[in-house]
């Protein structure tokens, strides 16, 4: 039962990405699918169809839309709506030959418990492949709350000495651009506007270019106080800017804090395996006495 299912499930991918294979070299002479790579192409694109064709992108529009913009904030704003989709199609799809594959070893071998793992698989990896763009997402929000508050006191500190704010922002640039200060997604984003900046872009058209590439509040709160008051300088700006830092910096220390108990509790696990290592080690000679 297990083997016929799982062959019945691959006849029909294959059936699938051939035909887009047939198809794709027709238009373009080419035997591999012309979107992504061919591993992603093969995986992706018969799922990618399969859901056009039954529409079922129109009935997942809340999740698509998380997705997407999560895609987004990580891959910027090049990445498209068609790439999201695709993306998606090529979760399900490594979901779906996990489940195959735990059909086919359930057939070869004879073990009705592989098909359960491969059924397992099928839902955990998907779900977990989503799970870390949110992550990722949350962990990239956090390390700009962790830059902001410093960057923040060395504007105020640039300004204050006489600089304008544009070369003060590219002189926190150019002290944080060390090996030693590792990359920051921050420090990142505002060497893009740097560069826009060099290039002949007007400066509050970078600075909301940046705010939106960040796509974090505290940043589009920080950005919209140097616009409101950047033209004014000295003494008036610093002050604008030293009641924002306040926020800021208890920001960051809630932001530490919460990395400090995530990074105890995942040292729950191994603390409890050698504490019963320790334990084996200690009653094992006793009992082997008593034996």
């Amino acid at each position: 039962m297990a083997g016929a299912a799982a062959f019945a499930l691959l006849l029909l991918w294959m059936g699938e990405a051939g035909w887009l294979i047939l198809k794709s070299k027709q238009k373009t002479g080419s035997r591999v699918p012309p979107k992504g790579t061919a591993k992603a192409a093969l995986l992706g694109d018969p799922f990618l169809r399969a859901f056009e064709r039954l529409k079922l992108w129109s009935r997942s529009q809340t999740f698509m839309t998380a997705v997407h913009r999560n895609l987004v904030i990580l891959n910027g704003t090049a990445h498209t709506v068609d790439d999201s989709k695709h993306y998606v199609a090529e979760t399900i799809g490594i979901g779906y030959l996990s489940l195959c594959g735990g059909l086919l070893l359930s057939w070869a071998a004879k073990e009705p418990a592989f098909s359960v793992m491969g059924l397992l698989l099928a839902v955990l990896l998907p779900t977990a492949r989503i799970r870390d763009i949110h992550r990722k997402v949350a962990r990239r929000k956090q390390d700009m709350l962790l830059a902001l508050p410093e960057l923040l006191s060395k504007l105020m500190l640039l300004v204050g000495a006489g600089e304008t704010v544009v070369r003060a922002l590219m002189r926190c640039l150019e002290s944080h651009n060390r090996p030693e200060n590792g990359t920051n997604p921050l420090y990142v984003e505002l060497e893009r506007m740097c560069n826009e900046l060099h290039n002949g872009t007007a400066f509050p058209i970078a600075l909301e270019s940046f705010s939106k590439r960040c796509s974090v509040q505290e940043v589009s709160i920080f950005t919209t106080t140097v616009l409101l008051n950047y033209r004014r300088g000295g003494e008036r700006f610093t002050l604008s800017l030293r009641e924002l830092s306040y926020t800021l910096w208890e920001k960051r220390k809630a932001v530490a804090r919460s990395r400090g108990e995530e990074a105890s509790s995942k040292l729950v696990f191994p603390l409890v395996i050698i504490f019963l290592v320790l334990m084996v080690l200690v009653a094992s000679p006793a009992v082997l006495l008593l034996g």
